[in-house]
């Protein structure tokens, strides 16, 4: 990486950082660009250089989530191989280091939810279901037309789950969220192969 590649990402991390620590202070409609310059010191025009939008800043700060982001490239990269019996994504293993992020990070992610419209989250949905939904719902052979149905069940469900547990200000162990979650999943599994 060149020094002026460096210089330019070192600059972006700060700006996120210092995104994220105002908002554990206020919500985002409360941030300007002049106080996030401030704690990250730098100037508007460095800003402007990076970002459009302070809400340009929310989207990178949520999809800054690099590891998360090599366990969803290991499990795409079995998907085709391993045994059906570890295509379920909502087990505790598979869910735990996203909830205590998410946990560490709860004023980020209740406000990507009040502006998920605005962060672009159906582009990110639309991936997800090509390239990992897709694949294991072909793997159990579950009809073409049923997928999408399944996938939006699962994704809103598990989303709402999501909501209440930030609304709440994730006072509930990640183990119990994860419990409610698997519940909620294996229970419409069974209903599934009840109706086969």
């Amino acid at each position: 990486m060149k020094k002026s590649e460096s210089r330019y990402f070192n600059t972006a991390l700060r700006m996120d950082q210092a995104f994220l620590k105002l908002l554990e202070q206020k919500d985002m409609e409360y941030i300007t660009v002049k106080e996030i310059c401030e704690a990250a010191g730098i100037n508007r025009s460095t800003f402007y250089l990076h970002y459009e939008t302070i809400g340009d800043l929310l989207a990178e700060s949520v999809q800054y989530m690099e590891h998360m982001k090599l366990r969803g490239e290991v499990l795409v990269s079995k998907i085709h191989d391993c045994p059906l019996d570890e295509l379920y994504l909502v087990t505790s293993a598979y869910l735990t280091p996203y909830l205590e992020y998410i946990a560490q990070n709860k004023r980020l992610f209740r406000t990507a939810l009040k502006n998920s419209g605005s962060l672009g989250l159906d582009r990110i949905y639309s991936r997800i279901m090509r390239h990992v939904f897709t694949p294991i719902l072909e793997r159990f052979q579950i009809a073409e037309p049923d997928r999408p149905y399944i996938v939006a069940f699962y994704i809103h469900s598990l989303m709402a789950i999501l909501s209440g547990w930030l609304k709440h200000d994730c006072a509930d162990s990640i183990p119990h969220v994860c419990a409610v979650m698997e519940q909620c999943v294996m229970g419409g599994c069974e209903k599934q192969e009840e109706t086969k």
